[in-house]
């Protein structure tokens, strides 16, 4: 196993050879169920989330003026992290696969988000931008580490998402009782 910036490059290189041969296995499928909670005195919402390595428990709280105990990260936490974490990991992955050692990563995400909408007071985007920032500490020249941001940029899967329409396909279970 070679580690760089904490990344396997060997299993990425034996992943990207297996996607080359059969261009199916880059396809996967990310199921998280949840369930709201509807007892006063805890959390709202609870999931556990299963992965290659076993499954962790996560637990959202909204903030006071959204109506929860604000005792948690809310959704918006969540999305923002998750954001910050897949960028972050695919910049540590190019700059890896390059052979760019890294000192320090760190990451930034801030948004303005105007909740008119959530409330039904007028119609208002929810979120006009975000703004992630990523601090970089190496040895590499800037010009290989703007290469690395742009090549993250492209690649990262939630930026593509916040980036291009996804086909949001709602479905409704109705049970009584």
């Amino acid at each position: 196993m070679k580690l760089i910036n904490n990344v396997d490059t060997d299993s990425i290189r034996d992943f990207v050879e297996q996607i080359r041969r059969d261009p199916s296995k880059a396809r996967k499928t990310q199921v998280i169920e949840g369930e709201w909670i509807v007892e006063k005195g805890d959390v709202q919402f609870r999931s556990t989330i299963k992965f290659e390595g076993g499954q962790v428990v996560f637990e959202a709280d909204s903030p006071t003026f959204m109506g929860g105990g604000g005792s948690l990260p809310g959704p918006l936490h969540y999305c923002f992290f998750g954001l910050a974490s897949c960028y972050t990991g695919v910049f540590a992955t190019i700059a890896s696969m390059m052979g760019v050692r890294i000192k320090n990563l760190k990451t930034r995400v801030e948004a303005d988000i105007n909740l008119s909408q959530v409330f039904g007071i007028e119609e208002k985007p929810i979120m006009e931008e975000v703004r992630v920032t990523l601090n970089v500490v190496s040895d590499s020249p800037p010009e290989k580490i703007r290469e690395i941001e742009e090549l993250a940029i492209k690649r990262c899967p939630v930026v593509y998402t916040l980036k291009n329409p996804v086909r949001f396909i709602p479905r409704l279970e109705i049970s009584q009782g």
